[in-house]
C-alpha cells in the first residue's frame, strides 16, 4: 500500500437505526443547486438602481429646499460685491421656510414657517414681484418701520443720511461677459489689461454694518420721495445704484420689484462657490479653467 493512504475504515451500522438512506449508486443522479434566470437577475439590478436613483432625488430635494441652494448671478447690479458669472451657495434656513424654499414653489407649506426677519445689510435672494416665480438677489436696506429715501445719490434711512465715503475706484476686468457702461470708464489696468472704471463708495449702516457700492451717473433714481416700509416687508437695493431695478422702482415683471414681502424670501447669501468671466467654450476643455475666476471662489458675505 502506498505510504501516506489509509484504507478506509467499514462502518457497522446501528441495530437501532432504520432510517437509513439508500446507498448511492451511479444511476442515481445527485440534486442540483436552482440558479436564477439571467433576466430575473437584470430586472433585480434595474430596480436597485432606480431605487438608488429616487433616494438621490429625494436626498437631493431635501437639501436644496432646507439647507443650501445653488444660484448664479445673470448682472451687474450688485457690483462691486457680485459679478455677471459667480455661482454662490444661499443659506436656506436663516428666514424660514414657505412654498418658494421648494423646487418650483410647489405649494406644500401653508404659509412661513419657522419665520425670523433679515437683518439690515443682508444679501438676500428672493422670489421678484409681481409673477414671484423669478429669483433676484438684492441688499435689505429697510425693515419693518423704516422710513427709507434717496437724495441725489445719498441714502437716507429714518431721517438719517446713511454716511456714504468715496474710495478707491473699482476696476472691472473687460471680460466675454462684461464690457464697460460707456467709453469714459475705459481703462487700463497695471498689468495692461483692459478694464472698467467706476466710482465706488463705503456706506455704513445703522449698527456698524459697511458694504461698498457703485455711484456711477446721475440718474432719476438718485432722488427718491421717503417711503415708509409696510409690516411683513423689507426695502431692497442693488449695490450697483445707478444699474439696478429695485424697491425704489413699482412692482413690474421684469422691470422694479417694489417693497418685497418678506414671504418671497428665499434664503441669504452665504459662500462664493465658483465664478467664471463667461470665456468657457464645452468643446475646449482647457477653457473651464483659464475662464475660471479662482480667486473669487471661498469668498463670504
Amino acid at each position: 500500500m502506498p505510504r501516506g493512504h489509509q484504507p478506509a475504515k467499514r462502518k457497522t451500522p446501528s441495530p437501532l437505526s432504520d432510517d437509513r438512506a439508500p446507498p448511492m449508486t451511479a444511476a442515481t443522479p445527485q440534486p442540483l443547486a436552482a440558479e436564477p434566470a439571467p433576466a430575473a437577475k437584470k430586472e433585480k439590478k434595474e430596480d436597485s438602481f432606480l431605487v438608488f436613483l429616487i433616494k438621490l432625488a429625494l436626498v437631493v430635494g431635501i437639501f436644496r429646499s432646507f439647507i443650501f441652494s445653488p444660484f448664479n448671478i445673470p448682472s451687474e447690479s450688485m457690483l462691486p460685491r457680485l459679478q455677471n458669472g459667480d455661482y454662490l451657495l444661499a443659506a436656506k434656513w436663516p428666514y424660514g421656510y414657505s412654498k418658494y424654499s421648494l423646487p418650483w414653489s410647489a405649494p406644500l407649506i401653508p404659509g412661513r414657517i419657522f419665520a425670523s426677519q433679515p437683518e439690515r445689510g443682508d444679501v438676500v435672494i428672493f422670489k421678484a414681484p409681481p409673477t414671484h416665480d423669478v429669483d433676484y438677489i438684492k441688499r435689505v436696506i429697510g425693515l419693518p418701520g423704516d422710513t427709507v429715501q434717496v437724495v441725489g445719490g445719498q441714502l437716507v434711512l429714518n431721517g438719517a443720511p446713511v454716511p456714504k465715503r468715496r474710495i478707491a475706484d473699482f476696476e472691472l476686468p473687460v471680460t466675454p461677459n462684461t464690457a464697460c457702461l460707456g467709453p469714459q470708464f475705459e481703462a487700463t489696468a497695471r498689468d495692461g489689461t483692459a478694464v472698467c472704471r467706476y466710482p465706488r463708495f463705503v456706506e455704513t449702516l445703522p449698527g456698524g454694518r459697511r458694504y461698498e457700492v457703485l455711484d456711477v451717473f446721475r440718474t432719476p433714481q438718485d432722488d427718491f420721495a421717503p417711503v415708509i416700509v409696510p409690516e411683513g416687508h423689507v426695502f431692497l437695493m442693488g449695490d450697483n445704484r445707478d444699474n439696478s431695478m429695485d424697491s425704489r422702482f413699482p412692482a413690474v415683471a421684469g422691470a422694479g420689484i417694489g417693497i418685497v414681502p418678506q414671504a418671497n424670501l428665499v434664503g441669504r447669501a452665504s459662500v462664493m462657490m465658483f465664478s467664471t468671466d463667461g470665456g468657457a467654450q464645452w468643446l475646449l476643455p482647457w477653457t473651464w479653467f483659464t475662464a475660471a475666476r479662482f480667486e473669487r471662489i471661498g469668498g463670504t458675505f
